[in-house]
């Protein structure tokens, strides 16, 4: 395919005629504002919206209890964990409205509709809520140490213990290991910050019953499931939801939220479209959050530094309600990866989900994945430095064998196909590791510290559920795609595209993407988890090679020939040996002329396609970050990033390196500047603005040297294997490693992420 061809969304965007959510505007629309909770934790005693109904231009007040008279449902937890052992998860609904008590600051407790915003956000002053303020906990580590209980079902602040591997067998390995290394580590909570926050416009038509959501999404047949099913409790079919350009997703916009709910309630209960749109202080209290995980990591070696056994013991921090997907992102979503790309004999995981008075937590971009592999590469480097192995040579010794592919690991997961040692000396050579030490001693004489950090991620991608594409033909020969999956930026138009323009060689502008409206695609997964093309791309594969089937067939009969006499090449069949041929936009327009067809084909040319996976994908790679630390200021570079990955066949690598670039600067963020702090006696939120949040900007990076090894994907037809999060996975601990290389002669034990002045400052002047 066109390995760098341009997107085709491009030029709608950077002309100014993108269309995202608040772009749309129904006419007679009124605005929605939220009260939310300025407590952590509190009984709600009263809700009084009396003078608020009063105020000029007020349409409608919301609260948890007039909810409950309208019959609108909480919001249930969409993946839950099984039960272990004799206790059952606890894994409560999250109310829309809250009614007895709030569990976080920014919990949602009221919504005023108003002719304006501004006439919204004054009569939310006037809403008086008398709350009873009571003790909270803000850090998971105390919540399951005595802190007061945030949900009387779980007095210890625990929701669910879930574990994997033989806890025995494990034991047993590192009872006789020659060298046990352990690390206390943090990963930190983050928030996933797109640049369009998240909003709802709410329509109802009294005529049939019809709701419609309009939602800056990943996609809306999920939303539209939840919110019909399980909190109107209506047909799907009455709920329609329309997502128009996204800027933006990493995750929070998977879900349902309680503000998509209020949308749709408080337009039927005014008759009139209502938007809510978020401003960025609102998306930092309201938007799921990301990571947030304690984890005790061990690893017992050999003497010869082989790995024999990982064991790993983690609380995952649920916030203050298990979100849609958040015990599974706690759990399901990484477990399995903990050997990662190493040869270990047993493999022992523990997580306990934690309720916390904070936002709740739930996929960012990764979702579960980086809190395994920054546990394991942390655990490797660690392991280096205590034998006096170089961090290179003991990935070497470890590395599974391309040999042994494919190979199953400790915990289950089959890997397919891979060369990591392959990608390791690529991945050395382009960032000319050898020469580390002399340019580490150049540094030096300029008062910097210069690190340089080593490491291998793994990814599990395209897992699990199907994905559906149609493709629908127009007698001229041009092509319109439907499919399930969501562009939130990363450049779906023109993969999917690029896909039925090189199988059927027809132009790229012949073919059009349809997505985001239940109404028009039939089914659909949405986008996460890199599964887009890995999945999406690949039911739109059978979907072009089922019609191609059909028109081979129509062709056969215009030319009197076998089907199989038949070969197509650039959009034209020929028949073998001879020098008869027809152009697929010809024979497409016989499509539509029933005396043009074998007797026993109907016209037209639409095809539907199912695509589910046979096993997950694993792209993976080496990457090498290289840090200087200024010795009087404690200043943090970085000074330069290579990336050598294996993401199956590369179809466009314009649209791949994009995904590298925005994974590497959300995981760089994670490991230098982002941290969603909590004060630890209120619960407030202490980063509530971005003047307050760190997050990365485009000159805290340089270039990011990238580079691909094709290993195709044994497991699907395109060979692909997904590309969105390795940044995201692989970044962290590279950095890490980076920074704790260039303080190797200091004291830096329990640093954590980020690794901000301050903290550096107190390692260099102590």
């Amino acid at each position: 395919m066109a390995q760098s061809a341009h997107r085709v969304e491009d030029r709608r965007f950077l002309s100014g005629f993108g269309r995202y959510l608040d772009d749309v505007q129904p006419r007679d629309c009124a605005a929605m504002v939220i009260l939310r909770s300025p407590h952590a934790h509190a009984a709600i005693l009263s809700v009084d919206v009396e003078a608020a109904e009063e105020m000029p231009g007020v349409l409608a007040v919301l609260t948890g209890a007039r909810l409950a008279e309208l019959g609108v449902a909480d919001m249930p937890c969409m993946a839950p964990v099984e039960a272990q052992g004799s206790k059952v998860p606890f894994l409560p609904p999250r109310p829309v409205l809250a009614r007895d008590r709030v569990r976080y600051a920014g919990e949602p407790v009221a919504a005023i509709i108003a002719e304006t915003a501004l006439a919204a956000r004054d009569a939310a002053e006037a809403v008086i809520v008398e709350y009873e303020a009571l003790d909270g906990v803000s850090d998971p580590h105390d919540a399951v140490s005595g802190a007061p209980a945030i949900w009387p079902e779980a007095p210890d602040n625990i929701s669910f213990t879930w574990q994997l591997g033989d806890a025995a067998a494990t034991d047993a390995i590192f009872a006789q290991a020659d060298e046990v290394v352990a690390l206390d580590l943090v990963n930190n909570r983050v928030a996933g910050l797109p640049l369009e926050t998240r909003g709802a416009i709410g329509e109802y038509d009294r005529r049939d019953g019809r709701y419609t959501l309009h939602v800056s999404s990943q996609g809306g047949h999920s939303i539209r499931r939840i919110i019909a099913q399980h909190v109107l409790r209506i047909p799907e079919t009455n709920l329609r939801v329309v997502t128009p350009d996204v800027g933006g997703g990493f995750g929070p916009k998977i879900f349902a939220y309680p503000e998509y709910v209020l949308s749709l309630v408080a337009a039927r209960r005014t008759g009139r479209p209502v938007k809510w749109i978020s401003d960025r202080m609102e998306a930092l209290q309201s938007d799921t959050q990301g990571r947030g995980q304690r984890c005790r990591a061990e690893l017992a070696l050999a003497r010869d530094g082989r790995f024999l056994a990982m064991r790993f013991d983690a609380l995952a921090d649920l916030g203050g309600y298990p979100s849609q997907h958040g015990p599974m992102i706690a759990t399901l979503a990484g477990a399995g990866l903990h050997p990662s790309v190493y040869d270990v004999k047993s493999v022992h995981l523990r997580v306990r989900g934690v309720f916390t008075n904070t936002v709740p937590t739930d996929s960012y971009r990764g979702a579960g994945r980086p809190e395994v592999i920054y546990a394991v590469e942390r655990l490797v480097d660690t392991a280096a430095r205590r034998l006096g192995i170089t961090p290179d040579e003991i990935r070497r010794r470890n590395f599974v064998p391309r040999t042994a592919m494919p190979y199953k690991t400790a915990t289950g997961q089959v890997y397919d196909d891979g060369d990591f040692s392959a990608l390791l000396e690529a991945g050395l050579k382009r960032a000319d590791y050898a020469g580390r030490e002399t340019r580490r001693a150049e540094a030096l004489k300029i008062g910097k510290l210069r690190g340089t950090g080593l490491a291998y991620f793994i990814d599990r991608c395209g897992r699990g559920l199907d994905e559906t594409a149609e493709l629908r033909f127009d007698p001229s020969g041009s092509a319109v795609l439907f499919v399930g999956s969501q562009n939130n930026g990363q450049g779906h138009e023109t993969a999917y595209a690029d896909i039925v323009a090189h199988e059927l060689g027809l132009p790229r502008d012949l073919v059009r993407v349809v997505q985001g409206d239940t109404d028009q695609v039939s089914f659909g997964r949405g986008t996460g988890g890199s599964r887009a093309l890995a999945v999406g791309g690949n039911a739109v594969y059978l979907g072009v090679r089922k019609v191609l089937a059909k028109v081979r067939r129509i062709a056969a009969h215009k030319l009197g020939c076998e089907d199989n006499a038949l070969v197509f090449e650039g959009g034209l069949f020929r028949v073998s040996d001879s020098n008869r041929s027809l152009a697929f936009t010809d024979v497409v327009k016989l499509a539509f002329l029933p005396a043009e067809l074998p007797k026993d084909m109907e016209p037209g040319l639409d095809e539907i396609a199912h695509y589910t996976p046979a096993a997950p994908t694993f792209p993976n790679g080496c990457h090498v970050a290289t840090v200087e630390i200024d010795i009087a200021t404690a200043k943090l570079e970085l000074v330069r990033y290579v990336a050598v990955n294996d993401i199956g066949t590369l179809l466009n690598r314009r649209l791949v390196d994009g995904q590298m670039h925005g994974g590497l600067a959300q995981g760089i963020g994670q490991a230098m500047l982002e941290h969603v702090v909590y004060d630890a006696d209120s619960g407030q939120m202490l980063t509530g603005s971005l003047n307050d949040y760190c997050y990365p900007k485009a000159d805290d990076f340089g270039l990011f040297e990238l580079d691909y090894v094709e290993i195709p994907c044994r497991s699907n037809p395109l060979g692909v294997k997904g590309c969105g999060e390795a940044g995201a996975i692989a970044a962290p601990p590279a950095v890490m490693n980076a920074v704790l290389d260039a303080l190797r002669d200091y004291d830096c034990a329990g640093l954590q992420m980020p690794v901000t002045a301050d903290k550096l400052f107190a390692i260099l002047h102590r």
